[in-house]
């Protein structure tokens, strides 16, 4: 199926499209009306979507809150061992390959989803339970592309269903703080932030220099792997794109900086404002190639001011051997003990461990990644502000549990699409930086990409394949 012909038949005209993905949502909403499902009763009916590795521990986390019943369990493979972790656990629930199939037969039974698929295949799954009227918590990051991020907050308004990104910080400690921080006028005046996750990746190690895709392998029996590809295009089975190996390749995965971004800049970009940036620079890209992420990168985001606020430059760094620099009186970094299991045991020190700088005029703080609060630095900055500094909140409940009490019209859900769509296109756009290895002029009225047209065709990302082009239709 052609670029013409999908973006002719998506949710709006392909005039709209050819403008700006920006003017999806504006052409959708002035022509469709909002329905809000009615919230479900007693307990949320869940069926979970993607059940191994990190999908495991979000169907553990949203089971133990009391507040759901899980009802479906599907994954497109349901032979592999850690599939069969979650169905040794659920045994008499009944078990889908295919999220198509278990919404077509289940569909009048199930209240909401969760989806803990790979990166490229959120979105097409967040479609089709959007439309059916289901809640959805969805992980991190939102989807693969920028205009997959736009129509998914359309999306959200149109069908008022309740929607939640899985970065569990933002219901724990350091959501609370910077809010509070925020509102008193501890943090104002932000003009520089640095960024850092400097742990190893599984494509670390890899040969920069091929030239093409790894060669097709014998599939596991057990695995639907046309369901995998979801839209994307067609290709063999390598397990190199299976079991968490798809976050290595730009096509399938987010990187580093999908991945711990939402942990690391979420309450940032919130609580500042920041939106879309102006300009992406990629700084330094070590052993850059078209096929999967560098080993090292670092990625500069610049923000325009708003309102009363200053221009903001977000830096980004990843990679073992591409450390930042901290400011004098630092102290010690450490690792939150809540950040949940990485391929399934705990996150190991690194040189610099996952975390933020934040530079204002007047004070330095410093952060971890997920839940971690604040701290100003150095020492003696942080003892001529004791007394000074505001009550801070409680939180009341985990991520999971504030999904479930807003499915159930209790409280309001604190990372929905309209919150969590703009960061994540941060960093869809810092990917495009990655890939193409070129700085980028951002206009962020049009949402294009005004110096590049290759670059500004990756807004869009491939065209489906012509049995998924459904899914982008509102």
């Amino acid at each position: 199926m052609d670029r013409r012909n999908f973006l002719k038949n998506a949710a709006v005209a392909s005039s709209a499209l050819a403008v700006s993905p920006a003017l999806f949502a504006e052409e959708v909403m002035a022509k469709k009306k909002k329905v809000t499902p009615a919230a479900p009763k007693g307990k949320v009916k869940m069926a979970m979507i993607g059940i191994g590795n990190r999908g495991k521990d979000n169907v553990m986390g949203l089971w133990e809150t009391g507040l759901c019943e899980i009802v479906a369990l599907c994954d497109v493979d349901m032979g592999s061992e850690k599939t069969q972790e979650v169905i040794n656990q659920f045994p008499d629930v009944p078990r889908y390959q295919d999220f198509r199939k278990m919404f077509a037969e289940m569909a009048d039974k199930i209240d909401a989803v969760m989806i803990g698929t790979p990166d490229f295949s959120h979105f097409v799954i967040c479609m089709a339970a959007m439309k059916l009227g289901k809640h959805v918590y969805v992980e991190k990051p939102l989807a693969r592309t920028f205009l997959e991020c736009e129509i998914l907050m359309a999306a959200e308004k149109k069908y008022g269903v309740v929607c939640q990104m899985g970065n569990q910080g933002h219901s724990e400690g350091n959501y609370y703080q910077f809010k509070a921080w925020k509102e008193a006028g501890i943090i104002k005046d932000v003009t520089a932030i640095t960024a850092h996750m400097n742990n190893s990746r599984r494509w670390h190690g890899w040969d920069p220099k091929i030239t093409k895709y790894p060669a097709p392998e014998p599939m596991p029996e057990t695995l639907d792997w046309d369901t995998w590809l979801g839209a994307s295009h067609e290709r063999g089975y390598n397990h190199d794109f299976h079991n968490g190996q798809w976050r290595c390749w730009y096509e399938y995965g987010m990187g580093a900086l999908g991945d711990w971004g939402a942990h690391i800049i979420d309450t940032c970009h919130r609580f500042l404002e920041l939106g879309l940036p102006e300009e992406i620079n990629p700084i330094y890209l070590k052993d850059h190639n078209p096929f999967f992420y560098p080993m090292s990168s670092t990625i500069e985001f610049k923000f325009p001011k708003r309102g009363d606020m200053p221009p903001c430059v977000i830096t980004w760094y990843d990679g073992l051997d591409n450390i930042p620099a901290v400011p004098d009186g630092y102290g010690v970094s450490e690792i939150d003990p809540n950040i949940p299991l990485v391929n399934g045991g705990k996150i190991q020190p690194a040189k610099l461990n996952p975390g933020k700088e934040i530079y204002s005029k007047t004070l330095t703080f410093k952060g971890g990644s997920h839940g971690s609060t604040l701290s100003i630095i150095p020492e003696a900055d942080a003892k001529k502000m004791e007394g000074k500094l505001p009550e801070v909140p409680k939180a009341t409940g985990n991520h999971y549990d504030n999904f479930l009490r807003a499915c159930l019209g209790q409280e309001e859900v604190h990372s929905p699409f309209s919150v969590t769509g703009p960061l994540s296109q941060v960093f869809c756009l810092g990917v495009i930086a990655q890939w193409t290895g070129h700085k980028l002029i951002f206009d962020r009225e049009t949402k294009q990409i005004t110096n590049d047209p290759v670059a500004n065709q990756l807004l869009w990302g491939p065209v489906p394949r012509e049995k998924w082009a459904e899914f982008y239709q509102l």
